[in-house]
């Protein structure tokens, strides 16, 4: 608090719907000519007049100029000639409207497009594709080019201009949506008058696109609900204040999260921040699939923290990433409980987040996590250091198949014939095969945190991706290797995949944890000290998995 108002110098969490910012307007355009009324509209995407972008230029005659102006535009842009040969008017729309979905066309300008359209287009694109009609419709309907504008002459009339109009299946006869007006001069020729309606055209469709923009740039018109974003804020707030401790409170609402160190019992001279960054990968699939999003905040911030520690660092704050094509308050909350829950398992601070809804990137109901943790430790207390042969491994159990290798699972019950409502077969107490595959990681910091301050460890290995086999060498020095003679048996859901699978030992233990979460490497006098504050944190089982000896030129570890 500042001594002098009382008031709060924190500022925490979160820009809810931030990620849906107002996105540019794709635009599409299907052209026979030059396209001389395009070019205004490029200059007004480029000089950011239009909130829009040009993604495709496609055209019925492969020497049209109008494609060169795409090709100008860049690689980005789908610039394209299709043929319309042997197709029926239906077929060649239908391939239109393919290369314009396929470059994620929002709104189509008919440029100089020398075809009538079938009403499967015009129906497909209704309300999102507009023509401009060299005269002031709904006079000369159906009329082309420069008979339009002779015909303006022979009736004496005084004043012509062009229209922007909706296409429909009736040909020029969609909804206007902008005019623009020119005089008939006493002395006006066709050509003449077509010059001074043609300068018009360009700045026509910047009007009507412009018009378009504007009906398009709410959050709510781009499927984001800043309510639901808000009420979603409310609802986590009572969890996330459950995650205070010294250093920060926790609380929502502003653009950073801030962590007084000194409050931590740290010096910043004498303190190394670590980060550590990870997700929960496809396991994720099994929660969308069940419905059970509870537990999953839980393994973000295992495999967070867990990954802290082992540089022999304190977590101090997470924040976390949620995102969504449409966000469900309920189901996003249950995830932030769950990242809440973590944080209080691994005792550090839930100072901020970000929740994207972002329609156009994720799946009706999918959502994805990301997670981002700091923590803290002394400069002479990282690990590992002073490992050496002799020193002995510590093996504390896993809770299950925590965050890793799930791309495989996923297989192996498809394999099986089985899937997430099914009798687990592995284990009659878990209820279905989703209940025991969504077991969260365990969070080991609590019981690791008293050995790092008694610095009875010289290393720790998390046994993540990789297995024991790849994930122990990391915290070894090359002079050194594992003599693993006391791994135990393995669980019964890593026996059932093993024998789903047909992997031997050693692929099973370079691809899951095979019931060990976290290694530690302890000097040899300090093994019974170290079991004996283990069991006080709660670890009843430790596994003496082996010692570290002699490593000879290029062994494996």
């Amino acid at each position: 608090e500042d001594a002098a108002t009382g008031e709060s110098l924190m500022h925490y969490r979160t820009d809810i719907a931030k990620g849906a910012i107002r996105k540019k307007l794709r635009i599409g355009v299907l052209g026979s000519t030059r396209g001389t009324a395009l070019v205004p509209v490029i200059d007004a995407c480029a000089n950011g007049t239009l909130h829009a972008e040009i993604v495709a230029v496609v055209s019925n005659r492969s020497k049209a100029l109008i494609l060169e102006k795409g090709k100008a535009l860049g690689p980005t842009v789908t610039t394209k000639f299709v043929s319309s040969k042997g197709l029926t008017r239906e077929q060649y729309d239908a391939e239109c409207t393919s290369v314009l979905v396929g470059a994620g066309v929002e709104y189509v300008l008919l440029v100089g497009y020398m075809r009538i359209l079938s009403k499967q287009f015009t129906d497909y694109w209704a309300g999102r594709c507009i023509n401009v009609h060299p005269s002031l419709l709904p006079k000369h309907a159906g009329g082309m080019d420069m008979e339009v504008h002779q015909a303006v002459i022979d009736a004496k009339e005084s004043e012509s201009g062009c229209t922007i109009h909706e296409v429909t299946e009736e040909v020029d006869g969609g909804p206007i949506v902008v005019q623009k007006v020119v005089q008939v001069e006493a002395n006006e020729t066709a050509e003449t008058l077509k010059a001074k309606v043609q300068a018009l055209e360009g700045p026509a469709f910047i009007e009507a696109i412009q018009k378009k923009c504007k009906t398009t740039v709410s959050y709510a018109d781009a499927g984001v609900s800043i309510d639901a974003g808000n009420s979603l804020v409310e609802l986590i707030k009572p969890a996330c204040k459950a995650t205070r401790r010294p250093g920060c409170d926790a609380d929502l609402g502003g653009f950073g999260g801030l962590f007084d160190l000194a409050a931590a019992g740290y010096k910043s001279e004498d303190t190394i921040i670590i980060g550590a960054t990870d997700g929960v990968g496809t396991k994720l699939r099994i929660a969308h699939i069940t419905k059970k999003h509870e537990t999953v905040g839980i393994d973000l911030v295992a495999m967070c923290v867990n990954d802290l520690i082992v540089a022999g660092g304190e977590p101090l704050f997470f924040l976390d990433y949620f995102a969504t094509g449409k966000l469900d308050v309920e189901e996003a909350a249950s995830v932030v409980r769950g990242i809440a829950e973590g944080c209080k398992q691994a005792g550090c601070g839930l100072i901020g987040g970000e929740t994207a809804e972002m329609p156009s990137m994720y799946a009706p109901g999918d959502y994805d996590l990301a997670g981002f943790s700091v923590g803290a430790v002394h400069k002479d207390r990282v690990l590992p250091q002073n490992v050496a042969t002799g020193d002995v491994l510590l093996g504390l159990p896993s809770s299950g198949i925590h965050s890793n290798g799930f791309s495989l699972v996923r297989k192996l019950i498809e394999k099986a014939n089985l899937d997430y409502e099914s009798a687990c077969p592995w284990d009659k107490s878990a209820g279905t095969v989703g209940d025991s595959l969504l077991i969260p990681t365990k969070i080991y910091v609590k019981c690791c945190l008293p050995l790092l301050q008694k610095q009875m460890l010289t290393g720790l290995a998390h046994i993540t991706g990789g297995g024991l086999l790849e994930n122990l060498p990391r915290s070894l020095p090359s002079s050194v290797k594992a003599e693993i003679t006391g791994h135990p048996p393995l669980p019964n859901v890593f026996s059932w995949m093993k024998q789903t699978s047909g992997l031997d030992d050693h692929e099973m233990l370079r691809t899951f944890n095979c019931g060990i979460g976290m290694v530690l490497i302890v000097k040899k006098d300090a093994v019974d000290e170290a079991k004996a504050l283990l069991r006080e944190t709660g670890e009843s089982v430790v596994y003496e998995l082996g010692t570290l000896v002699d490593r000879q030129g290029s062994e494996e570890q």
